[in-house]
């Protein structure tokens, strides 16, 4: 069955790093969209917008819902990281027909923490004002967060195409228990789409037990599949045509009239 797909990027990323996801999924037969969040549409290494530093989670999903309003069809969301948060965020507006989540950022009430993601974020978040403040990791910090199962050439020209991201969305994120807002937060029991969840054993900067939480929040409507020879960075890393195989094939068995999928694991402990 066709589907119309909104992809959706996460952090430092843009609609670019989707392109061979997009070539397969139309290729399939589905109608493909790739959204740019706000104050990400620069080229890279020009100088952030201002606005950007301040910009939350809220504005994001905002500026996303209206842009799936114009779709002619209720779409499933596919949302990579950041993304993915995002993605659970209006699936709970209800505005997804079907999610899947690549290596998603968690909502508020998992706790995130742990060495591999202090250190992946450590420069950044030790930085006074950073919440207020675009960032972007710096190449050596990008490679053992996210890019260390692509080739060395992918890595650079990867990381080169990377722009500033949200300090507020970074804050909202990481440090959900400080935010007076609650940006992060899901109600999961709003959300009766399936919905299929990926994992990468080797993820350092959404590490997979937390991606399991995820999954277990979500366990009422959600598919989880794990991945040991894969990272974070899902969307190239070698044997990612695989990955969109298997979701490819999700979405065939699940329908509109689809409610509850069971919790499956590939060789993880849930």
């Amino acid at each position: 069955m066709a589907e119309t797909l909104f992809m959706i990027h996460g952090m430092w990323g843009g609609p670019w790093y989707w392109a061979g996801y997009r070539r397969l999924f139309e290729a399939a037969g589905h109608r493909t969209f790739a959204a740019t969040l706000p104050f990400h549409d620069i080229a890279p290494g020009q100088p952030p917008d201002p606005r950007l530093g301040c910009a939350s989670l809220l504005d994001y999903a905002d500026a996303l819902a209206r842009q799936i309003g114009e779709l002619e069809q209720k779409p499933v969301l596919i949302g990579h990281s950041m993304g993915g948060l995002l993605a659970q965020m209006l699936a709970s507006r209800g505005l997804a027909r079907a999610v899947v989540l690549l290596a998603p950022a968690s909502p508020a009430g998992i706790l995130a923490l742990s060495p591999s993601v202090i250190r992946s974020f450590w420069r950044i978040a030790t930085r006074w004002g950073f919440w207020q403040r675009p960032t972007r990791q710096g190449f050596d910090e990008a490679v053992y967060s996210m890019l260390h199962r692509l080739p060395p050439t992918l890595q650079r020209d990867t990381y080169d195409r990377f722009v500033h991201e949200s300090g507020r969305a970074t804050f909202e994120i990481g440090l959900w228990p400080l935010d007076l807002r609650h940006a992060s937060r899901v109600d999961a029991s709003r959300i009766d789409c399936p919905m299929l969840i990926i994992a990468g054993r080797e993820d350092r900067i959404t590490p997979v037990r937390v991606v399991r939480q995820v999954a277990q929040r979500y366990r009422r409507v959600a598919t989880y599949l794990e991945l040991p020879n894969h990272a974070h960075w899902l969307v190239a890393e070698p044997g990612w045509e695989q990955i969109v195989a298997a979701i490819d094939h999700w979405l065939h068995a699940v329908g509109p009239a689809h409610r509850t999928i069971a919790l499956i694991s590939a060789g993880a402990a849930t």
